[in-house]
């Protein structure tokens, strides 16, 4: 597509994607939106979000169920946006709808997620949608990750997203001058959806996290991506050829760190923080004595959420990596902003039905400093390192002394000898099953997973009984050595 000096500007189109609750970015985002609309006249500016603007770690979206987003993007005056897998997966179907039912200003749009109960999409969820601007008429479709397993738990059926697509494409292309698809999938999806799916002219990426500065050009597909975190908002200028009348694009990415925060969306972002507070100050429990947590060694906390783990999913062992907890709980009073603050993850509880053997090769890992010490980042991990392992239902004897992925000495189950070839349940979470920290256990045969729980509620559940507290501090680790 070659751009001349004769390009005239039809419509500027915002798109931002991925924000993940960092709000004062989503703060910035708005001064720009003002004044791009201020600059080109609200008429030629639209502002659409490609999904995952919610993410739970913020204390105003955790203490208000995601409404302080919601309100943000209707002052920032977004006009369509589609979900991601943090609005989709991280909140009830019942609570999602909940913020966006007479409140949202802006269309919600997907076209793959239906409810379960109807096989349609609920009323407030479009599965495509048109908006004009100056004289132009712009399609927009949405997509969103298929995690198809865990959305069938939420009571969502989520269809494949190049079909869903491909269902909207022939009566909206012939509606439309501009055809535009907000995906969040991911680079790699969006490439093989330019190249199987006519009719696209614009994609506009998300989900990976994929900052397209130059966009990237497939038949006659534009594709395009604004990063994460709101560190950037992309911006496209809409043409039509004066030749073939096709929608032509000239498209950059807009750096945000340099603004200031727009001053109504900071009240926003304040008034909610004071309410999240309020909200998250409830007391869940009484502490009396410390429950430490290390991310490098066995611990108290870290034993605790294992054995909760095992008990929600009823399995034999449970096992989840220290990292996940940020810190330990003192003496006193706990409340859910304690338990958020140290485990912000939206991590979900999975039961595998797994081998030994790939249980003792991620025992061995455990023991080893580039594990204990490695950074993770996506998969919903919102912690620093991996950290080493928590276990309940085990105990582990190794000699710290002996090579690497040889220093287990003796590892029992409730009593009797890990066997390798043997088939156990395990109480773990979802994380592990994408791959993450200890590969071994993405092999597992069966995957069963618990949501929308959190592990934070594990560890508020297992708080509430003082015989699990006691039994945390009892060690699962020996060292032969020492």
């Amino acid at each position: 597509m070659n751009l001349t000096d004769s390009f005239r500007t039809r419509v500027v189109l915002l798109h931002s994607n991925d924000i993940h609750s960092r709000l004062e970015h989503a703060a910035q985002i708005a001064t720009l939106i003002a004044e791009e609309r201020r600059t080109c006249g609200s008429d030629l500016v639209l502002a659409v979000d490609c999904g995952d603007h919610m993410d739970r770690m913020r204390v105003e979206t955790e203490g208000s169920d995601g409404v302080v987003n919601v309100e943000l993007l209707n002052n920032a005056g977004y006009e369509v946006i589609t979900l991601g897998n943090n609005e989709g997966l991280t909140y009830s179907s019942q609570t999602i709808a909940d913020a966006y039912v007479n409140r949202a200003k802006f269309a919600i749009v997907c076209a793959n997620m239906l409810d379960s109960a109807t096989g349609e999409p609920p009323e407030w969820l479009l599965q495509s949608t048109i908006v004009d601007k100056n004289g132009l008429r712009i399609g927009l479709i949405g997509v969103t990750a298929p995690f198809t397993d865990f959305y069938s738990l939420l009571g969502w059926q989520v269809t494949d997203p190049f079909e869903a697509v491909r269902g909207q494409l022939g009566e909206l292309r012939r509606q439309v001058d501009v055809l535009v698809v907000m995906s969040h999938l991911g680079l790699t999806s969006d490439r093989l959806m330019a190249e199987r799916l006519e009719g696209i002219d614009l994609i506009l990426g998300a989900h990976s996290h994929h900052l397209l500065e130059e966009p990237i050009i497939i038949g006659g597909t534009t594709i395009c991506a604004a990063g994460k975190f709101g560190e950037y908002l992309g911006r496209v200028e809409i043409g039509i050829d004066d030749t073939t009348a096709r929608p032509v694009f000239r498209a950059s990415c807009v750096p945000t760190a340099a603004l200031a925060e727009h001053p109504e969306a900071a009240a926003i972002i304040g008034s909610y923080l004071a309410a999240g507070q309020r909200r998250l100050s409830r007391v869940v429990a009484r502490l009396a004595s410390p429950l430490p947590a290390r991310a490098e060694r066995e611990s108290p906390l870290g034993n605790l959420l294992a054995a909760g783990l095992r008990r929600w999913t009823n399995a034999e062992i449970g096992l989840v990596n220290t990292g996940q907890l940020l810190g330990g709980l003192a003496q006193g009073d706990v409340t859910a902003g304690e338990l958020h603050a140290l485990c912000p993850s939206p991590i979900n509880p999975c039961l595998m039905t797994i081998a030994g053997s790939e249980i003792r090769t991620a025992l061995e890992q455990a023991l080893l400093p580039e594990f204990i010490h490695k950074p993770i980042k996506g998969y919903g991990f919102r912690g620093i390192v991996l950290g080493t392992l928590a276990v309940d239902g085990l105990s582990v004897t190794y000699d710290s002394a002996n090579p690497p992925m040889g220093k287990l000495t003796q590892v029992h189950v409730n009593g009797e000898p890990l066997e390798d070839e043997r088939m156990y349940k395990l109480g773990t979470i979802d994380m592990f099953s994408f791959k993450a920290g200890y590969e071994s256990l993405a092999k597992a045969v069966h995957y069963q997973y618990y949501l929308p729980e959190f592990i934070r509620d594990v560890i508020e559940d297992q708080l509430q009984d003082p015989s699990a507290i006691s039994e945390s501090r009892q060690m699962r680790w020996r060292n032969e050595s020492i």
